[in-house]
């Protein structure tokens, strides 16, 4: 397995409020981890909310006796909504905080992904490019009932309006996968300062034409602050190397 990760502040913002932690080794009872996450929120409100959320995700699916990975993921981030609620009632400078969540893990040939929000995992190869993951977003519910059309939603003016995360509901629900991996997959999870300003064909397009993982995030990073850079921009790339037999 390889991987490698890049977090930028962009070309608008003056603080980051994208948040990673990759591990390829493991984690509790996951054999690797990795966790991109978007916070929001006022001043530093938003930065604390990915931190905070992030950090107690490794620490709870660290401590976890569970043995599934959808359950381990599932109970840990039930219960850092909860911390992170209680801190945003406890501080009125946090009051309104919350961030989006995509978490994943490896094992085999399988990928097991969670998110919350509109953070986005992808898994491609040399021949496709395809989004895992469901926006959790107001303009994404418009597409999904045809009020919007799929090529208008990236200009909608309220495409950062999101109607799930982290921290600003007592209960939040989660979304997972579980897919099949083949060999030559890659797994790019990342935030929406790269999906909002990089189209997924360019996506695409970069990861199959650039060599090391490296230069593959650095190029993506570069593209999104050529076409405006509004957001923070965070980028996790896995490599799994599947092999065609898995032992």
């Amino acid at each position: 397995m390889k991987t490698f990760s890049m977090t930028h502040i962009g070309q608008r913002r003056e603080m980051n409020q994208d948040y990673m932690f990759t591990s390829e080794t493991a984690v509790g009872n996951l054999p690797n981890l990795f966790l991109v996450a978007d916070g929001m929120g006022g001043h530093a409100a938003g930065d604390y909310a990915s931190r905070f959320t992030v950090e107690k995700l490794v620490e709870l699916i660290g401590k976890s006796g569970e043995k599934e990975p959808v359950a381990i993921m599932k109970s840990a981030v039930s219960m850092t909504n909860s911390l992170l609620l209680t801190e945003a009632q406890a501080d009125p400078a946090k009051n309104g905080m919350g961030t989006t969540i995509v978490a994943a893990t490896v094992i085999g040939n399988t990928l097991y992904a969670a998110n919350v929000g509109d953070s986005r995992l992808y898994v491609i190869n040399q021949e496709d490019i395809t989004q895992i993951t469901r926006d959790h977003s107001l303009v994404e519910e418009m597409v999904r009932l045809g009020e919007v059309r799929k090529e208008d939603a990236k200009d909608h003016p309220d495409k950062n309006i999101i109607t799930r995360a982290v921290g600003v509901l007592p209960e939040v629900t989660a979304d997972f996968f579980e897919i099949s991996l083949k060999p030559g997959d890659e797994i790019l999870m990342c935030s929406d300062g790269l999906t909002n300003m990089v189209d997924d064909a360019e996506i695409s397009r970069v990861l199959k034409t650039t060599d090391t993982l490296k230069e593959k995030t650095d190029a993506l990073i570069d593209e999104a602050n050529r076409n405006g850079g509004k957001d923070n921009i965070a980028i996790v790339l896995v490599e799994p190397q599947i092999s065609e037999v898995n032992v």
